[in-house]
């Protein structure tokens, strides 16, 4: 390949903050509930990677032939793969390409063939633009699409920071996973967190069904949590985002629940895998007789797809009352419709 910017490349990231920035310095997008690639074409050889480097064409073998159409002969686009489903997108879907028989990825491409979003311009032929500003890389990028094949999208933006709030609210339950802030006088910097990011925060009802010991063993590690599914309760996820006292104290908390029998018939949480071969994962049960109110961003495959954040207990709540439908946010606007 002959391009200004080649593989292996580390995108730029975003760093999580819980408001967007205000100001004329900034511009605004939709954070999307995919895969990060990042596109490399020159002329009919296309390679896609991912944030870590990681080689994702032979997953997504749908987006080559649409990459090749593009109008650039020679580019490097920063983008998302999606796959949209319904009202929105899939991300479960996503995981399943990640398979190593190229049958079954070819045949999944054809079920639920994959979007590329694309939201920067990193070269155009041999020259890179990485040390241009984002209020010159984005009007190029546009131009240089040009028409595009229907599986390739331009990413909205918007400057004005209440339409990129709006989206939030318009498009929740569809799979938009958030706003990311850019400062349009900024150049692009490879591997480092210099966006901003605010990631929708829902909460939830959950049971505590068991937990997890410190590494001392003396004080509580998390708390393992669990919804009903009808009369079973499953498990969901964790929260561990305790201080050292609060970890004292939890375990006169847990002491008189101890020697239940939760998650028995359901999912229950996981012991050692082969990414965990080196930690304890052993676990108490508790009776599901204790209720408390956690934070949390996305779920994947009807668990918390990152550790949640513990908001306060619900002394308040029947456990009975903690079940998965809570946890669905229907849609009901079509988030294809954010591209028109």
């Amino acid at each position: 390949m002959q391009l200004g910017v080649l593989p292996p490349f580390s995108p730029m990231e975003a760093k999580v903050q819980s408001e967007l920035p205000r100001g004329d310095a900034w511009q605004y997008e939709p954070k999307w509930d995919g895969f990060r690639a990042v596109a490399f074409k020159d002329g009919d050889e296309v390679v896609i990677h991912s944030r870590n480097q990681k080689p994702l064409t032979r997953y997504f073998p749908e987006l080559v032939p649409a990459i090749q159409q593009i109008k650039p002969k020679r580019a490097v686009l920063d983008g998302e793969i999606v796959i949209f489903t319904g009202f929105g997108t899939d991300f479960d879907a996503m995981t399943l390409r990640i398979h190593p028989a190229a049958s079954r990825v070819n045949m999944l491409a054809k079920e639920q063939p994959a979007t590329y979003i694309a939201f920067d311009l990193l070269a155009d032929g041999d020259e890179s633009l990485l040390e241009v500003p984002l209020r010159e890389r984005r009007p190029r990028l546009e131009k240089l699409l040009g028409p595009k094949p229907e599986s390739i999208y331009l990413s909205p933006v918007t400057r004005d920071r209440e339409v990129a709030l709006n989206w939030l609210k318009e498009y929740r339950g569809t799979g938009l996973d958030g706003i990311v802030a850019k400062r349009v006088d900024s150049i692009y910097h490879p591997g480092e967190r210099a966006m901003i990011k605010v990631k929708e925060q829902r909460t939830a009802d959950c049971v505590v069904g068991g937990f997890r010991w410190g590494n001392d063993g003396k004080r509580v590690g998390s708390l393992l949590l669990g919804v009903y599914r009808g009369k079973t309760l499953e498990y969901i996820g964790h929260t561990s985002g305790f201080d050292d006292a609060q970890r004292r104290e939890l375990v006169g908390v847990l002491e008189p629940l101890r020697g239940g029998s939760s998650f028995e018939g359901g999912r229950a949480p996981g012991g050692p895998s082969r990414w965990s071969q080196d930690r304890d994962l052993s676990w108490e049960p508790l009776r599901p007789e204790l209720v408390c109110e956690v934070a949390f961003d996305r779920l994947e495959n009807d668990r918390f797809r990152h550790g949640v954040g513990f908001v306060r207990w619900r002394p308040d709540k029947s456990p009975k009352s903690c079940t998965m439908a809570q946890l669905k946010a229907e849609a009901s606007v079509e988030l294809k419709k954010l591209f028109a």
